[in-house]
């Protein structure tokens, strides 16, 4: 497809997308189907006053990996187009991505306003290391978009938002954040990576940057980590050439190799979590030693309609309590037979942990409290296991609390 047809269904979109057939074949008539690996560090010019032109910025030919590479090129075309971008940088992870969005967007001086509920390394960016580099945060409640107005100073840059918030799935309305925000001038920042491009769009809904990490949903299969960005195309290639240039944090054609055979499965791996998910979290809420089950898709989640005029399914991501605190959650979590104790998400296998000791261990007791994690709360990546078999699992654990 050399761009979109009328209309095509999401499925169609990632397993044909912009068709990144071999441009880069020699004599030989190659069409490959799979876009190859191009396992180079770096790429021969053709003479010298090529080269020259290449670094006086005349000409968009390859140089380095760190730079550009046609392999990671595939995947920012297609993570571009799914996302309804003008552009998109990969990176080597979800913190790198944010990182860089961060120094792009931001100097000494400068301000961000956040959403109070964080994937733990992003809440440490922005509390301790950021500030170091004289970059200050301030954290709101995500559910109420006058938190993020009554937040702004004049030296607001930035507004990151994480919807559905990690672990507490707290959503924020993508599109009130982001008029409050463009009245200022202020860019609008969305971790999209619950729901993936399937689920949500957040440039549709007014954000100026979406981000992922690919690890998750994207990959899909546990092996590979990486981070996206999409947004303007100007603003994509600042962050390439000023921040990615000078930071370092490039992907691997590898695996950007395997992050295009993520997105060929997508929608179908989306469409089976979503199913488990929604079973799960309806075999919790009546279970009697549960004592709170949060999932978007559930009537009794807080933002239910928000949820449902906002993103397209509810994705795979369940939180839920054990009567009895921690150590009832900790019994959970030692027991499952199925289920695997493991942080990360998105992956095919089923996963389980513990925020408030694991993913969340940056944040002290007093802000975990705060922000909505309870210290028992046990977050649950349902993956694609027959979901009789994932309600087993969990039956057999719960019976030993």
């Amino acid at each position: 497809m050399s761009g979109k047809s009328k209309n095509p269904g999401f499925a169609t979109l990632c397993i044909h997308g912009k068709k990144h057939l071999d441009k880069h074949q020699g004599e030989l008539p190659i069409r490959a189907i799979s876009t190859p690996i191009f396992q180079s560090s770096t790429f021969a010019f053709e003479n010298a006053e090529h080269g020259a032109a290449v670094f006086r910025g005349e000409d968009s030919s390859y140089v380095y990996t760190r730079l550009g590479n046609p392999t990671q090129a595939a995947l920012e075309t297609e993570m571009a187009y799914l996302e309804n971008g003008e552009a998109a940088l990969v990176l080597a992870s979800g913190m790198a991505a944010i990182t860089t969005a961060v120094l792009t967007c931001c100097q000494a001086g400068d301000h961000i306003v956040s959403s109070d509920t964080l994937y733990g390394g992003t809440h440490e960016l922005f509390t301790k290391t950021l500030p170091r580099l004289g970059i200050t945060t301030t954290e709101v409640p995500g559910d109420d978009p006058a938190n993020f107005a009554h937040a702004i100073t004049d030296q607001t840059k930035l507004i990151h938002l994480e919807t559905p918030a990690n672990p507490t799935l707290v959503l924020t309305d993508i599109a009130a954040v982001a008029e409050i925000a463009h009245k200022k001038g202020i860019l609008v920042m969305v971790d999209n990576t619950f729901c993936t491009p399937y689920l949500q769009n957040p440039l549709d809904l007014g954000a100026d940057i979406v981000m992922h990490s690919a690890t998750k949903y994207i990959g899909g299969h546990g092996d590979t980590v990486a981070g996206v960005l999409v947004g303007k195309a100007d603003w994509m290639m600042k962050a390439r050439m000023e921040t990615l240039r000078d930071v370092g944090g490039c992907i691997s054609p590898f695996n950007a190799w395997l992050l295009l055979r993520g997105l060929k499965t997508l929608p179908v791996r989306m469409d089976r979590h979503m199913e488990n998910a929604m079973e799960v979290a309806q075999f919790l809420s009546y279970h009697p030693k549960v004592s709170q089950v949060i999932y978007p898709g559930l009537k009794t989640h807080q933002q239910y309609e928000l949820a449902l005029r906002q993103q397209r399914g509810f994705g795979g991501m369940i939180s839920f309590m054990v009567e009895g605190g921690r150590e009832a959650g900790r019994i959970v979590m030692d027991n499952v037979q199925l289920c695997t104790l493991a942080v990360s998400l998105g992956d095919v296998d089923t996963l389980i942990e513990h925020p408030a000791t694991m993913t969340h261990s940056t944040y002290s007791e007093e802000e975990l409290l705060k922000v909505g994690i309870d210290p028992g709360m046990v977050r649950l990546s349902v993956g694609l296991e027959n979901v009789e078999d994932i309600i087993e699992d969990l039956r057999q654990a719960l019976k030993l609390v």
